[in-house]
């Protein structure tokens, strides 16, 4: 197993941080990169792929903040548990959405349907 990431010249490809992110997302989303799998370092990877160190540590950051990836201070990057951060994120987040929805009056189906609308505004659907 070893991290695979291209990058597309042009706008075509979109920014290069977000083609790492995704990228490296989708591996771990998949199996591709198991749990537990140590990362290249920022610079590491940066040369590796041509790109400035801001570039990959821009990523990197996203990652961390979605829970894709963990930190582990001077012991490397590597893949987080599955959803482990970003599912209790994502539980809080509803929480929220959900008690709000609820002191505006709002029904389930008026709050789910506006979870939806969002959803596909999102997803560019």
């Amino acid at each position: 197993m070893t991290l695979k990431i291209d990058i597309l010249e042009g706008a075509a490809g979109g920014a290069p941080y977000e083609q790492v992110r995704a990228q490296i997302a989708e591996q771990a989303r998949s199996g591709a990169l198991p749990v537990g799998y140590r990362l290249p370092t920022v610079r590491g990877l940066a040369e590796s792929l041509g790109l400035a160190a801001n570039t990959v540590a821009k990523a990197y950051r996203a990652l961390e903040t979605d829970g894709v990836i963990e930190t582990r201070g001077r012991n490397g990057t590597f893949v987080a548990a599955a959803g482990s951060a970003a599912a209790r994120e994502l539980a809080a987040a509803a929480q929220t959405y959900a008690e709000r929805a609820r002191r505006l009056g709002l029904t389930e189906e008026e709050a789910s349907a506006a979870v939806r609308d969002a959803l596909r505004a999102a997803y560019g659907e």
